[in-house]
């Protein structure tokens, strides 16, 4: 797309984050990010949704000027395809133009993780640093590395780490078996307490809460200590490839604070040699992160200057 034809300063880009249960909206102006709601995600489970999520954006998107859009999955930005993302049943998509052809509107499309990294690497924990990993970790775990302040791509196929081999790792979703996600998401963290323990948990975070349980600590704590160690054996790879100066955890694990970041430093810290030891830090930019890089994406790629001065985020 030729970005010269993006909108002119002043003017209104709809910022969207797709994810397979809820698609997160907002509206970017010269004034900030305003406007923003959760709607269900449309469609059925495991189907094409890719008709439905098209009707939804224009639908949302009637009094913007421009569209950027980020997504889960492998996307290749520069195509505007979506190579594939399973959650929303998407397979060598070119969502960017379909949705270009039923709004008449430029057009950005990004990688929902990918968005995260920008934003926390523009307005965030990783503000002006050059070398950074920033990993969400939720119901799954993708990352977003930056190395000399260029963004690591490869098509849309750089950052899972979520699927990198780990000890102790059981079978995926994507496939595979012994992959990161298996032993330290927040769901995989819940499953095992609760298979353990016998006692419901929503998350990540309701175990972390128990680690000192009379009752159920001890449970707590081993699922805990296994998606350390696993990630742990994870970055350790990273920080040797990748030679990161910080590593920002997000998405809802970060929220456990020093329970996460405390013990994951050390461990890390401990595996390594001759490495740099980079810091690790909670995310700060919260829920609307991924608007927060769509925005981002959108004012790059389609050349506009919509972006708040300052490049400032929530405040």
């Amino acid at each position: 797309m030729n970005t010269s034809e993006g909108p002119r300063e002043g003017e209104r880009l709809a910022v969207f984050d797709i994810g397979g249960t809820d698609v997160k909206a907002g509206l970017l102006t010269d004034a900030g990010l305003s406007g923003v709601r959760r709607v269900p995600t449309p469609g059925v489970p495991g189907t094409d949704r890719a008709t439905d999520l098209t009707a939804l954006i224009a639908e949302l998107a009637a009094d913007a000027d421009a569209i950027s859009v980020v997504v889960p999955g492998i996307v290749d930005e520069a195509a505007g395809v979506v190579r594939f993302a399973a959650n929303l049943g998407l397979r060598e998509e070119p969502l960017r133009d379909r949705l270009a052809a039923a709004t008449g509107l430029p057009v950005a499309l990004g990688h929902d993780i990918a968005a995260v990294g920008v934003a926390e690497r523009r307005l965030g924990a990783a503000r002006g640093v050059d070398n950074v990993l920033v990993l969400p970790i939720g119901t799954g775990i993708a990352g977003v590395a930056f190395v000399d302040g260029h963004r690591l791509r490869a098509g849309g196929y750089a950052g899972e780490i979520g699927h990198a081999p780990v000890p102790g790792g059981g079978p995926c979703s994507c496939g595979a078996t012994g992959c990161l996600e298996t032993v330290a998401s927040a769901a995989a963290i819940a499953r095992r307490f609760s298979a353990e323990s016998g006692i419901a948990a929503a998350g990540a975070r309701e175990v972390a809460a128990l680690l000192d349980d009379p009752r159920a600590g001890a449970a707590a704590r081993r699922a805990w200590d296994a998606a350390i160690d696993a990630l742990t054996h994870a970055l350790r790879h990273c920080v040797a490839v990748l030679g990161p100066e910080l590593i920002v955890i997000g998405g809802g694990l970060a929220a456990a604070g020093p329970a996460l970041l405390d013990p994951l430093t050390a461990r890390l810290h401990g595996a390594l040699s001759f490495h740099r030891r980079p810091a690790v830090v909670a995310a700060q930019l919260g829920p609307d992160a991924g608007l927060w890089g769509a925005a981002i994406l959108g004012t790059d790629l389609l050349g506009l200057t919509a972006l708040p001065r300052k490049d400032r985020g929530p405040t």
